[in-house]
């Protein structure tokens, strides 16, 4: 009797032990990610002032250095960095998919981690349009990988936990950090995790309040729409930005997935002097813009909505093309922040047609319709934007915009495009390395 006790009170005392011990797990990965979060942010401004200060000694050394930049952005992620080309969240989901620990070390590992942060910074300085938080879900995602090999059992879910800890640092937006865990990374709710992925978005949350603290990454607004009127920008956003976000996203995915033309293969086989192209073509849109559209869009979008001012008439589809470009390149950078800037554009056109109605609402409506239509994730969107400009008032009208993106999109592209693209990473992760080091060439 007393040793069926003793049995029974020890393996309870180790289930006990196991569960602590991988809530620790969770609880320091989200403090690290939420760190990498912050440095990446500030490293990422510094960046783009660096960047700042070439264009202010010449405009035109755009033509040189971004063509040059993509170029060798794009030799070092194949050479040194296979698996940290573009955004970095269709890797993260595609790690979750996969069995094999080799093939997951493939697209998310504390290299790759640290080759997507080097690169994603570097793509900043040359004047790439790209984002950081994209990036930040993959490092997010390699983080909780390394630290997965204490608790190897539940590496899908730390996998999870990390990707959505990477939101929650980058916008600092801990209940969008969550949607996004369950609507785009898992399609599913996971009871057995959920709990663990709140303590981890939790931990990254406070990491980075204690390290930047408190704010929202478009700053406070109370705008809403008042009139009757103002909620016809409500349809025409959602299908504006759900045709541009379902075609870039169409874009994007046919040339990831390779064109089966003459003209497809040899840009396949040649990806250096592809993303030479990509370079230069983002380098003219800059110049066509008035140097507006480089890098994340952040501050362009910030200072407009902050005064109500419109953005020029030609930044949202230049910001389009040059995201675009940068998104076929094959650089590591991520589509988050680009995408709402190209939104942002997009509403600030739409507004000219509403004179009555306030700006800054029509550009959240225009930011989170675009946004959907990329993404293909409603609810991640509508709470995203809400989060970011601390803006409750405007919840139904972008449900409503985003719902409406989000239904045209897909009549556009039939899956988003994390998910697709997610579906390359996990066939080239299955072969053998040295196949898919040629399939990369």
């Amino acid at each position: 009797m007393i040793t069926a006790r003793f049995i029974r009170n020890k393996r309870l005392l180790r289930i006990a032990s196991a569960r602590w011990q991988r809530r620790a797990i969770f609880l320091l990965g989200g403090i690290v990610i939420g760190a990498a979060a912050v440095v990446l942010a500030q490293l990422a401004d510094l960046a783009q002032d660096a960047f700042g200060l070439l264009l202010a000694k010449s405009r035109y050394v755009v033509l040189v250095v971004t063509p040059l930049g993509f170029m060798l952005s794009a030799y070092l992620t194949i050479r040194l960095f296979p698996g940290a080309q573009g955004s970095g969240i269709p890797q993260a989901i595609a790690a979750r998919h996969l069995n094999d620990q080799t093939a997951r070390a493939r697209l998310v590992s504390l290299r790759i981690a640290a080759g997507k942060m080097i690169l994603t910074l570097f793509g900043l300085l040359c004047g790439a349009s790209i984002g950081r938080e994209g990036p930040t879900v993959q490092v997010g995602a390699s983080v909780m990988f390394a630290i997965a090999r204490v608790s190897p059992r539940r590496q899908p879910g730390l996998i999870l936990a990390g990707a959505a800890a990477g939101v929650a640092a980058a916008f600092n937006t801990p209940l969008a950090g969550i949607v996004f865990g369950i609507e785009e990374m898992s399609r599913a709710f996971e009871t057995r995790t959920s709990s663990l992925i709140i303590a981890a978005v939790i931990a990254a949350g406070l990491t980075s309040l204690a390290l930047t603290g408190n704010y929202t990454y478009f700053g406070s607004s109370a705008m809403s729409l008042a009139r009757g009127a103002d909620w016809l920008a409500v349809p025409v956003c959602g299908v504006v930005g759900g045709l541009g976000g379902g075609l870039f996203s169409r874009v994007v995915i046919l040339m990831a997935r390779g064109v089966r033309h003459p003209l497809g293969r040899a840009l396949k086989s040649h990806p250096l002097w592809f993303a030479f192209a990509c370079g230069l073509a983002v380098a003219i849109c800059g110049l066509a813009s008035g140097d507006t559209i480089y890098g994340t869009g952040y501050a362009q979008v910030k200072t407009a909505l902050e005064n109500g001012s419109p953005l020029p008439q030609d930044f949202g589809i230049l910001k389009l093309f040059a995201t675009t470009f940068a998104a076929i390149s094959g650089v590591p950078g991520g589509i988050f922040a680009p995408s709402l800037a190209v939104g942002a554009g997009l509403g600030s056109n739409i507004a000219s047609f509403f004179h009555d109605a306030p700006l800054g609402a029509i550009m959240l409506l225009g930011m989170v319709s675009y946004f959907a239509g990329v993404v293909q994730a409603p609810i991640t969107a509508f709470v995203i934007v809400t989060e970011m400009t601390d803006n409750h008032g405007m919840v139904v009208p972008l449900m409503a915009a985003a719902l409406i993106a989000h239904l045209v999109s897909r009549m556009v592209c039939e899956e988003g495009i994390y998910h697709a693209l997610a579906k390359g990473f996990v066939e080239q992760a299955i072969l053998p390395p040295e196949r898919s080091q040629a399939e990369r060439r």
